[in-house]
């Protein structure tokens, strides 16, 4: 017997499917020795100044650890089939010393595709772990444990409790809030348009006045616009230049990660964790014509290279779909061009291309088939022939100005036949050089200059990405921190920094500036690149950053001044009639608190002066059935009740009505509709099929399946959990960030 160990169970199924009796397939579920949880687990040699790990294993992996020792002992040859990337490589390595073996003589198997020519494939060119990426992984592991356990207490004891910093999260989370100061800090432009309507219905913009040249910000206020409406009026215009050329719209090159992400929350609304968590699935197998298999190629890359075999399948699929003029000449090529770029994996692209998005309709979950789509489509696109647009142009000539007009025709739709047209047709209508031309409306316009945009979460990744900071699999769980920690909010799909954002940044920036640094973050990326190349000493490394860092935590502790507020206030608690009430600061701003905490427990909704500020009250049009007094509207964490007015004398609640609306998703036990109900306990999701099926959730499910071993047809539903946005399933209620 052969055992082959990979790091998912479900990736672990899917390679089963694929070989025969004589191997064994086991999951490792991701780390299964690491750092400890308790303490930094990190010490310094004396003689040899180099940092030291404590791994171990952790107690929850245990059983895992075991089972799979009990396996190797039966093994003739293990094998490490984890990802390739650095991660993958180490994890591979804490896999062999938790089960006692040398990693040395493991047979190290790589795949970028779960399929059966790619397994049997790599087990005919095993190697071995590269202690290169192993230690490149090691360093930024312990990098980010020190700067963790480091400055994480320091932001505690200075400002505020459940503060976190991190080397990525922090110069991440200044980008945040230096676009926030521009926004701020931004002083709106007057400018003036001259928005023309020639006779022929031809929009154009003025370009020249007097001889000048204009452009969108020239006119400057409404004494110059009205005296160039003025010239505009009493000039006569000719046609005096018509020109006709061709424009390509170049072909999109394959996803890799970050593209993927942004991609999908412009297009399909996916934060960049969902479209990781339906990636994955997709990657690890899905249900397929021909069974259980892997359905895309490895989703945390960032290479656009493609397989030679997989160029030349999808060639001879876009000849015979769409013909031999949407083919070109030559296969595509598509380079990195962004800082950086590392690992040697494919772009992301279907393993099947019979497994056609109408052919998956079948097979694939709602969301599973979104995201499958825009890559089998973006794949197929990034081979075909460019659009082709007649770009044409009509310069309008007077005495004293110049108008120019746009438009454009698709004269071959090249890669728009699989994926629509993007760019709309803006026809001219045919015209005579020497021409005259009269104006038919004429409106002078004032605007002004808009304040750069907040970030939304695929901007923030894509200005992450061309920085260099951080890695494909770094973006979503960055993004993830800073929402979970409270550091930013998301509205709207804007990431806003809060207050504490702010304040944490500014400490930073005054007392660990190489932390929030972007380019000092970058260049630690390429340091770590080159580790993993071979170029480079990983002790060194780490050596170079730690002594010089704890000097800094040192002088924080002993000079950074305490920004905690506890400010008094002069005014007595009206709960416990004794203790002074004081201003203090929270993740969520300031507040009042008695100062008799923890035995009083009052506080009150305050302004910044520490003012008491009524909160807004949203009554109904119930009455109390115990009391008689009015009921009003609160929120809980399962959403909103109604409770008497009269509360704590009285402490009667009830649920809220909601209209009944049945949802997208089949019940997870039988396939049938589930719909939203009301019960005397608050609204439930139930099916339909009920007493046949009795199945019920709190929460809506969405079509994502829970990872947790032994729960079966379990679906994750999302909620907020402790101010937190998770992922909680509707059978064993285990929960993950969102």
């Amino acid at each position: 017997m052969n055992l082959i160990i990979v790091e998912s169970p479900a990736k672990a199924k899917t390679i089963k499917n694929f070989l025969g009796k004589e191997y064994e397939v086991i999951a490792s579920k991701g780390h299964i020795r690491d750092l400890p949880k308790s303490r930094m687990g990190i010490t310094v040699d004396e003689e040899t100044n180099h940092l030291v790990p404590a791994y171990s294993v952790a107690k929850e992996n245990a059983p895992t650890v075991k089972e799979i020792k009990a396996l190797a002992k039966k093994a003739d040859t293990i094998y490490i089939a984890t990802d390739e990337d650095r991660e993958g490589e180490a994890i591979g390595w804490h896999i062999a010393h938790a089960i006692k073996k040398d990693p040395e003589e493991l047979p190290r198997i790589v795949f970028h595709e779960i399929t059966e020519t790619a397994i049997k494939h790599a087990l005919d060119s095993a190697r071995k772990i590269d202690m290169d990426m192993v230690n490149a992984q090691q360093a930024r592991r312990m990098l980010d444990r020190v700067v963790g356990y480091k400055l994480s207490p320091l932001l505690a004891s200075k400002i505020q409790k459940g503060l976190s910093g991190g080397r990525v999260q922090s110069s991440t989370l200044k980008l945040v809030v230096d676009r926030e100061r521009e926004i701020k800090a931004f002083i709106p432009v007057e400018y003036w348009t001259m928005d023309t309507l020639f006779k022929t219905n031809i929009e154009a913009n003025l370009t020249t006045h007097m001889g000048v040249k204009l452009n969108k910000m020239s006119i400057e206020n409404k004494e110059e616009a009205e005296l160039i409406e003025k010239s505009i009026k009493k000039d006569s215009f000719t046609i005096s230049k018509i020109e006709t050329k061709k424009r390509s719209s170049k072909t999109p090159p394959p996803f890799m990660t970050s593209t993927l992400q942004q991609t999908a929350s412009s297009k399909l609304g996916f934060t960049p964790k969902k479209t990781m968590m339906v990636a994955q699935a997709l990657y690890e197998g899905v249900k397929t014509p021909s069974g259980t298999s892997g359905v895309i190629t490895y989703m945390r890359t960032d290479s656009l290279n493609l397989a030679h075999e997989a160029v030349t399948a999808v060639r001879g699929v876009i000849e015979s779909r769409f013909g031999e003029k949407y083919l070109p000449k030559d296969p595509k090529v598509y380079t990195k061009t962004a800082k950086g770029a590392q690992e040697a994996h494919e772009a992301i692209r279907p393993t099947m291309l019979a497994f056609t998005p109408e052919v998956a309709q079948s097979f694939l979950k709602a969301d599973e088939i979104k995201l499958y789509r825009l890559i089998y489509e973006r794949f197929m696109s990034c081979q075909m022939e460019d659009a082709v647009f007649e770009q044409q142009s009509i310069i309008f000539t007077g005495k004293e100005n110049e108008y120019r007009a746009s438009g454009r025709k698709l004269i071959f739709d090249g890669f728009y036949a699989l994926t629509g047209a993007e760019d709309k047709d803006k026809l001219l209508p045919t015209l005579t050089k020497g021409d005259s031309a009269e104006i038919q409306t004429l409106k002078p316009e004032q605007h002004f200059t808009e304040p750069p945009a907040r970030y939304s979460e695929a901007a923030l990744i894509k200005k992450l990405e061309s920085e260099g900071v951080g890695r494909p699999s770094t973006y979503a769980p960055t993004i993830a921190t800073l929402s979970g920690r409270t550091y930013v909010t998301i509205e709207k799909k804007q990431i806003i920094p809060t207050e504490m954002a702010f304040t944490v940044t500014d400490m930073l920036e005054k007392n660990f500036a190489n932390i929030v640094d972007i380019s000092f973050t970058a260049n630690m990326e390429e340091k770590l690149d080159e580790v993993s190349e071979g170029n480079s000493d990983w002790q060194k490394l780490l050596s170079d950053f730690y002594f010089p860092f704890m000097e800094q935590i040192a002088e924080g502790k002993e000079n950074i001044v305490s920004l905690k507020l506890a400010k008094p206030l002069g005014r007595t608690c009206p709960k416990c009639g004794e203790s002074e009430l004081l201003l203090r600061s929270g993740r969520f701003g300031n507040f009042v608190a008695c100062s008799g905490f923890p035995k009083c427990k009052y506080t009150e909704q305050c302004d910044a002066e520490g003012n008491k500020v009524e909160a807004v009250v949203e009554t109904s049009d119930q009455k109390c059935d115990k009391c008689g007094k009015d009921m009003i509207v609160k929120n809980g964490r399962n959403g909103e009740f109604l409770a008497c007015s009269d509360y704590p004398d009285c402490k009667n609640t009830k649920s809220i009505a909601v209209e009944e609306k049945t949802s997208d998703t089949p019940c997870p036990d039988c396939g049938g509709k589930i719909s939203l109900k009301n019960s005397r306990r608050g609204p439930f999701w139930g099916c339909e099929n009920y007493p046949d099926c009795k199945f019920i959730s709190k929460f809506e499910p969405t079509t994502i399946k829970c990872k947790e071993k032994g729960c079966e047809n379990g679906l994750l539903a999302e909620r907020t959990y402790r101010k937190k946005e998770v992922y909680e399933c509707v059978k064993c209620k285990a929960r993950t960030d969102r």
